[in-house]
């Protein structure tokens, strides 16, 4: 009997530590983001983002989400806007 529930205890473990393993949704990074002000604060919180597009003194961090995108614009070192997308459907 001992045993049997040490098997299903191990099992709920791993899978939890699968299903953590996975993207974040959009509301995780976004609820992750709030309060923060600069990009190094951004990185240090969400990690480095998936992709990092620049014009002149702007950048545009996105990062992937299970559910689509969150992308952070960044002026200088200033976090000043964040958006989302909803992941596109297979055609």
């Amino acid at each position: 009997m001992a045993h049997s529930v040490r098997k299903v205890l191990i099992v709920a473990v791993a899978a939890v530590i699968l299903a953590a393993c996975g993207d974040p949704t959009k509301e995780d990074i976004v609820k992750r983001s709030e309060g923060i002000d600069t990009k190094q604060q951004l990185e240090r919180v969400l990690g480095q983002p998936s992709d990092i597009s620049k014009l002149g003194p702007v950048e545009t961090w996105t990062y992937n989400a299970a559910n689509g995108s969150v992308a952070f614009v960044i002026a200088g070192d200033r976090v000043t806007l964040s958006t989302t997308s909803d992941k596109k459907a297979a055609p």
